[in-house]
């Protein structure tokens, strides 16, 4: 494990990784979850909650709701409202703080709210915040590009929420997959903040499997996960996928993963200082 930790802090160092943050990343700082999503839509919709929630998957139900209510714009201006995080609250995150200070190139994002984009603001590190195409032609390289590739609340239309929406995503033609594409060849991809059972990472790993597929796989950078806790499941089809697990040490998530960063930020100031030798 310390040798992964030495060669994933020289990448970075780098510039050779690019980091995919998930849902558990902004879970930390008390957004709601899927399940609290679902059970608006079914309180608006009239429906028991339980009953609801066993008609479908996230998608499926966010989908029907959609078809209920003529579009997804009620449920964005829900979560735009409930999806605020006051600024002392970011502040006193050190895993965003510690994120910032691992100043990658580029992050890509599959959340929906601006919790990243704010912890650079307040702790004072440049970025570039990039939703659609017309951000692309604006990209400065001295600044960290944050990629919402799942949408952004600047602009309802860009939200990837519906199972529609995803199987829309997944043609590989759009101008985000597109720069996935480029951003992806010749660098390590790291995932923080995603599980086995997130949706957006397998689909992530899918479409990245399949662009690789179209070249040299030997050539293929080494790609890593965080989990915060160990998972034999996980960590088995992680290898199969040939991505390598990292394994936090704390039975609390949100401490494995602080305790996680703060040793991947000291590896990559060795690595500035000249201490690593991979």
């Amino acid at each position: 494990m310390d040798k992964i930790y030495k060669k994933l802090a020289k990448k970075i160092k780098e510039n050779k990784v690019i980091l995919f943050v998930g849902a558990g990343i902004s879970a930390n700082l008390g957004l709601p979850t899927w399940k609290e999503m679902i059970d608006e839509m079914a309180e608006h919709l009239q429906i028991d909650k339980e009953i609801f929630e066993i008609y479908g998957n996230n998608l499926d139900l966010a989908e029907y709701y959609c078809l209920e209510t003529g579009g997804v714009e009620r449920l964005v201006d829900v979560m735009k409202d409930k999806w605020i995080v006051e600024d002392k609250r970011i502040e006193k995150s050190k895993i965003h703080e510690d994120i910032c200070k691992l100043n990658f190139q580029i992050i890509y994002t599959t959340n929906y709210d601006n919790c990243l984009e704010e912890s650079f603001e307040l702790f004072g590190y440049p970025y570039t915040k990039i939703v659609g195409v017309q951000d692309i032609c604006h990209i400065e390289h001295d600044k960290t590009q944050i990629v919402k590739f799942h949408g952004d609340f600047s602009d309802d239309k860009s939200i990837i929420l519906t199972e529609s929406s995803y199987f829309e995503r997944m043609d590989f033609e759009s101008s985000m997959d597109i720069k996935l594409r480029s951003d992806m060849l010749g660098k390590s991809i790291f995932f923080l903040g995603y599980s086995l059972s997130d949706i957006n990472m397998r689909y992530l790993i899918y479409k990245l499997n399949k662009i690789w597929s179209k070249y040299d796989i030997k050539k293929k950078p080494d790609s890593y996960i965080f989990f915060p806790n160990p998972n034999f499941v996980q960590e088995k089809l992680m290898e199969c996928w040939g991505i390598k697990s990292i394994i936090g040490e704390e039975i609390s998530p949100e401490k494995s993963v602080e305790k996680f960063l703060d040793r991947l930020v000291k590896e990559v100031e060795n690595v500035r200082m000249g201490e690593i030798d991979v």
